[in-house]
């Protein structure tokens, strides 16, 4: 997995940004939260799921706590759009370069406005997609903000 083309640009952008964690791969596909914690032995909501969305048409990126759903009215307020809805899979490989699936956090073909769950500074430890459904990274949340230059934000449903 790790010569998988989407794998290599993950993991030389996470270089690049001096990222501590280590691309890791699966024994399994992870397409979700719960998928990726079960392999990983950990608490679904340490999962950083990259959640790609078209707020008023402009890609958003957020990355949520696997433990809760986005509160999609929230985000519109916390964004000023008047309208954010899930993303199509072609919107979503367009704007990210990757499947949904393995939508990694970075190395997207142009930066994306991200928000960052608030709920995942409860771990010391989380992790997300390496742009392939087998491949994930650990990561801190202090880290997951400056990687991608997004912000903190309460996006859980309440």
């Amino acid at each position: 997995m790790h010569s998988h083309p989407s794998v290599v640009r993950v993991t030389a952008r996470l270089a690049e940004l001096g990222a501590g964690g280590q691309v890791r791969t699966l024994d399994d596909a992870a397409r979700t939260a719960a998928q990726a914690a079960a392999l990983l032995g950990i608490e679904v909501a340490q999962i950083a799921n990259s959640l790609v969305f078209a707020a008023d048409g402009a890609p958003l990126l957020v990355m949520a706590s696997g433990g809760h759903r986005v509160d999609t009215a929230k985000v519109a307020a916390l964004v000023g759009a008047t309208s954010v809805d899930r993303a199509s899979p072609e919107f979503v490989r367009e704007h990210t370069g990757f499947a949904i699936g393995g939508v990694a956090p970075v190395a997207h073909p142009e930066p994306l406005r991200t928000l960052v769950d608030t709920e995942l500074e409860r771990y010391d430890e989380v992790w997300a997609a390496a742009g392939h459904p087998h491949t994930v990274f650990p990561t801190t949340y202090a880290e997951l903000l400056r990687i991608t230059g997004g912000e903190p934000a309460d996006v859980g449903a309440d």
